[in-house]
């Protein structure tokens, strides 16, 4: 059992770093709040609507369809909320609770900048900077699924370069390179009274271990694990006005591979726990230490439509692809040359969203929309309290106000609907064997709210 433990409470915690689910207006890790006029029409603008810098996001294009320099920056406020009901948890004969609940959503803020310039009459030049990933989530230390899960925080953010070259006046192609980095922050409990039995009857210390064994869910630790990278990706983007009313665009952005370099921590606050956690240390396990992780950042591809169908009404729509599958599995490797792997499976997905704009006056643009996104996790057995994941839906509502014709300022608001999930995390596999069985019921909603300027000068 030489860093068994050690081993695989940095895989889990590690991996976790994988596992930051947004849950808001996107499935898997996703964050796509990068624009308050996007958020305000569901993202069904996203790919072709190209109003202002902000979209370069979402397609490098964009910029295209502006002329002369602008610059915008904008902010999302994420209330997400989510609850595990009616939860069981064991590990082997121990039961850790019945029928409880565990509540982890918590509120995060997502800024987002960018800004272009039009160098000539064929090339602009634009740069973005916007946080694609990431969630801050917290449970109680003392909630039933803590050996699965106490906090969890990703924080990443992309510097994004873009050149667009304008083919003709209705064809604009554009490049970016993504320089992305990430920094996570996990933590978990641990039941270092039934570690330390387990550990006492295998040297024969029957005494000390029923001792132990009686303090099981009794005598917890805590092991927090922190990890950083840089990766690098590209995005390519197409717009094209088919007509003078309608506008077609697509963009893709690539995987990003990163390298995680891991530091866990383990500690305990009571005197069983440091008792165990001691001896162990002493014996080589549940020392502190390091290990890398790699994890691949999806690809995805969008496809968009923006029709003006009156002076005042416009109408959009939007259909995203991401290629979760390339998430199936993530190994872990360790400072002594061993290494561990956890099966994750995820399923590619779509999401759609329809919009509309409507022209009330010339200082005001209603907008709304409608939007449906797959969940990549394919079942109940892969669902985690990381990542409480479930297919979603998304009602928004937002208005552009334009005091002069170079400025305009959007506010947006969108509500998330999430099916119920199911998690059945088995605490026969070996991947769950410091953390045992959790089973429950998941319900997620959230609420986002998203404010921006935009000026043109």
């Amino acid at each position: 059992m030489h860093n068994k433990f050690n081993k695989l409470s940095l895989a889990v915690a590690i991996a976790s770093t994988a596992l930051i689910a947004s849950q808001v207006s996107a499935s898997g890790f996703q964050v796509r709040e990068q624009s308050a006029k996007t958020l305000a029409n569901a993202l069904s603008n996203a790919t072709a609507g190209a109003e202002d810098v902000s979209f370069m996001a979402y397609n490098p294009a964009a910029i295209g369809n502006i002329d002369g320099n602008q610059v915008a920056g904008g902010v999302a406020y994420i209330d997400a909320d989510f609850e595990l009901q009616d939860a069981t948890a064991s590990n082997g004969p121990i039961v850790y609770g019945v029928d409880q609940s565990g509540q982890g959503g918590e509120t995060a803020t997502v800024p987002s900048f960018a800004a272009k310039t039009q160098l000539n009459e064929r090339f602009d030049l634009g740069l973005a900077i916007y946080a694609p990933y990431g969630l801050s989530t917290k449970y109680d230390e003392d909630w039933i699924g803590r050996y699965h899960a106490v906090e969890t925080e990703l924080k990443t953010i992309d510097f994004q370069p873009t050149l667009n070259y304008r083919v003709t006046e209705r064809l604009n192609l554009a490049v970016g390179l993504r320089a992305q980095y990430a920094d996570a922050t996990l933590s978990n409990s641990l039941d270092l009274a039934s570690f330390g039995a387990k550990s006492e009857q295998e040297q024969g210390n029957i005494a000390q271990a029923q001792a132990l064994a009686s303090q099981a869910g009794l005598a917890d630790g805590f092991a927090e694990v922190t990890g950083d990278d840089w990766g690098y990706g590209y995005t390519l983007g197409a717009l094209f006005q088919v007509t003078d009313k309608t506008r077609l665009g697509a963009s893709y952005r690539s995987e990003i591979d990163l390298t995680l370099d891991g530091e866990v921590d383990y500690s305990s606050d009571n005197a069983v726990g440091q008792q165990v956690l001691e001896g162990a240390q002493a014996q080589g396990r549940l020392r502190d230490g390091g290990g890398t992780a790699d994890l691949t950042t999806p690809a995805n591809l969008n496809l968009g439509i923006y029709h003006q169908l009156t002076d005042r009404l416009a109408l959009m729509a939007n259909a995203e692809w991401t290629e979760w599958s390339s998430f199936d599995e993530l190994v872990v490797e360790f400072e002594d040359g061993t290494d561990s792997s956890t099966t994750e499976n995820w399923d590619d997905t779509w999401a759609f969203s329809v919009g509309a704009n409507y022209a009330l006056t010339p200082q005001w643009l209603l907008r709304a929309g409608l939007g449906v996104d797959e969940s990549p996790v394919p079942s109940a057995e892969f669902r985690t309290p990381r990542v409480p994941d479930a297919d979603r839906q998304w009602a928004t509502l937002g208005a552009t106000w334009m005091p002069t014709p170079e400025l305009g300022i959007t506010a947006g608001y969108m509500h998330v609907f999430a099916d119920d999930g199911d998690i059945d995390q088995d605490g026969s596999k070996e991947e769950n064997a410091t953390k045992g069985s959790l089973n429950g019921t998941y319900e997620v909603e959230a609420d986002v709210f998203a404010l921006s300027v935009d000026y043109r000068f």
